[in-house]
């Protein structure tokens, strides 16, 4: 699968996502942060699952309509923990997640929007 971890989300998060054999683009390895609108677009151009654990994202999506190949918004915890909630969403709704959902983890419940806009 291929992924933008936003930098919120961290270094190390992409770093295991490669470990895992996908194709990872940190947004922090490519220069200055473009905000957010922009990486969303980046993501829906090439093709990549954005990874956050930004809340601005849902405006994008559900308000103004934006297109996607599909988001995780894990919270803002240490990062073994958003490792572990990742490597549990990509194991229980790794299909979902290759097809464009939007995944939000809030506390322990893991919530699965399904093709909302994809590109």
């Amino acid at each position: 699968m291929k992924f933008l971890v936003d930098r919120c989300a961290g270094q190390r998060l992409a770093d295991w996502l490669r470990e895992q054999g996908h194709d990872v683009l940190a947004s922090r390895e490519v220069g200055e942060d473009p905000g957010d609108e922009a990486l969303l677009r980046r993501a829906a151009t090439e093709g990549r699952v954005l990874v956050t654990i930004d809340k601005d994202f849902g405006k994008f999506l559900y308000l103004k309509g934006e297109g996607h190949q599909g988001l995780v918004r894990l919270p803002d915890v240490l990062v073994e923990v958003r490792i572990r909630l990742m490597e549990q969403i990509l194991k229980d709704h790794g299909t979902d997640l290759a097809h464009g959902a939007i995944v939000t983890v809030r506390g322990d419940r893991i919530r699965i929007s399904r093709r909302l806009k994809a590109l």
